[in-house]
């Protein structure tokens, strides 16, 4: 079997289709199928609509010899790819990590609802652009031979887009492991760390809660002194918190530490007390995993897909969405209860080694092979 992977981000980017790529593209041959990849890397100094149309044409020349075709995003690429496909004759599949309509509406076209709200909106709700991005991930998915999800909660979204949920296919991600690091304690001390220490990571957009919890710290700090938190990532919201850090004066307790190594990032989530996600919405959290993986204890949400990766109270701790009450009430037990925080990182290790690699090309195989099979 033969199959080119239509890409988004490709290493040396740095995001979950790079991810997903680079393993499909190394582990898939070692089960006898052929790989090879086009990334959208290679035309995005193109101006918009350009780019799309040039890297159809790539993608229309790499076709020749390939059995299927496998888009790992519904909009950018997963729409050339749609309509390639069809042109060529060729089996298609796309891999959906999220609703880019609703994304793209919360950024930039006004959009208030939660993706639970959103998906069941009628369109004459939605700006004309939204729809349009709408319009255009269902033609994909409804278009592809099979479409892969990350989650069971992913599933359901896109079911609600109006695609069939027989040829919906739920692949768990995976990740290759983590470094091994030294002890906790010499790892804090290396940098700099004394006192409780709260970690976040993500993009730094609205529906990752990053100012509510920003706004949490001066509470934190009266129950525990001298407690820090550090954000990674970057985004459009990036100014916005660093005013709101020197408005409340928390320069000295609130870090934005902006894009890291992955390495660098996983040893800090590692020296971390506890890692705090209050986030409105993940499709499938694959920073939640590396989290368990390397033992923080964990404070998210309930949203999405978060309660396919944390069990409430065995691997991790569940709050509402800006529940800033019950989230700093699961904050202070965690950097209190000591014993309780050391069960649960056990057990979040126990749960996070499932998701091996090996897993994940075993049923991305699965799915490859009944695609083949069928008409």
């Amino acid at each position: 079997m033969k199959i080119l992977i239509a890409t988004p981000l490709y290493p040396p980017d740095i995001g979950g289709p790079a991810t997903y790529a680079k393993i499909l593209e190394d582990e898939l041959p070692k089960q006898g199928v052929t790989v090879s990849v086009v990334s959208f890397h290679v035309v995005r100094h193109l101006p918009k609509g350009l780019a799309h149309i040039v890297y159809a044409w790539k993608l229309f020349r790499a076709l020749f010899g390939v059995d299927m075709l496998l888009a790992l995003d519904p909009v950018s690429v997963g729409l050339p790819s749609a309509l390639v496909a069809l042109l060529r004759g060729k089996k298609f599949i796309v891999r959906v990590a999220g609703d880019y309509a609703w994304e793209q509406g919360k950024q930039r076209f006004g959009v208030q609802e939660n993706l639970d709200e959103f998906v069941t909106l009628p369109p004459g709700k939605l700006l004309a652009q939204v729809r349009l991005l709408r319009a255009v991930q269902y033609f994909v998915a409804s278009h592809a031979e099979r479409v892969i999800v990350p989650s069971k909660y992913l599933k359901e979204v896109i079911a609600k887009w109006g695609v069939s949920p027989e040829k919906i296919v739920v692949v768990y991600n995976a990740f290759a492991g983590v470094p091994t690091f030294p002890p906790r304690d010499e790892v804090r001390k290396r940098l700099g760390w004394s006192g409780p220490t709260l970690f976040s990571a993500g993009r730094l957009v609205p529906w990752k809660g990053f100012g509510p919890l920003v706004g949490l710290m001066p509470e934190i700090r009266k129950r525990h002194p001298g407690c820090k938190l550090y954000i990674a990532g970057s985004g459009p919201l990036f100014s916005e918190l660093k005013t709101k850090v020197s408005e409340l004066g928390l320069g000295d307790a609130v870090t934005l530490l902006g894009d890291m190594p992955r390495e660098k990032l996983t040893e800090q989530i590692y020296a971390a007390d506890c890692f705090v996600l209050n986030t409105g919405y993940e499709g499938f959290s694959h920073q939640l995993l590396e989290v368990l993986s390397v033992g923080t204890p964990i404070v998210s949400t309930s949203a999405g897909g978060n309660r396919e990766v944390i069990e409430q109270g065995v691997t991790g701790v569940l709050v509402g969405y800006n529940d800033t009450v019950a989230l700093l009430r699961a904050a202070t037990e965690v950097l209190t209860n000591t014993g309780r925080a050391r069960e649960m990182s056990e057990n979040g290790k126990q749960f996070a080694a499932n998701f091996t690699v090996e897993r994940m090309v075993k049923e991305t195989l699965a799915v490859l092979n009944g695609v083949k099979t069928t008409g």
